[in-house]
């Protein structure tokens, strides 16, 4: 992943904890696939999202998967998704 290797590459030691910390956040939508909540730039479309420090983790639930479609820094404005098509 892009995010933990910019991280890595300033300090080490945070990029195994946000490694860790981003591993534990999503597994935790295998049980619990709608914790997250709908993206506020985009309430319509079909997106979620969790947080892990400064990141925002896009997903999309189709039939039983849980597709991470996009990871954004909490500073950028995300584009918006394709709607249909894609994941």
């Amino acid at each position: 992943m892009r995010v933990i290797a910019c991280i890595l590459a300033d300090k080490p030691s945070a990029a195994l904890s946000f490694r860790n910390r981003a591993r534990d956040t999503l597994r935790r939508l295998i049980k619990f696939p709608e914790s997250g909540r709908r993206i506020p730039e985009f309430p319509d479309l079909p997106y979620r999202e969790v947080i892990v420090g400064n990141y925002r983790f896009f997903y999309r639930l189709k039939a039983r998967t849980v597709w991470i479609v996009a990871v954004w820094h909490g500073a950028q404005l995300p584009e918006s998704p394709k709607q249909e098509g894609g994941v």
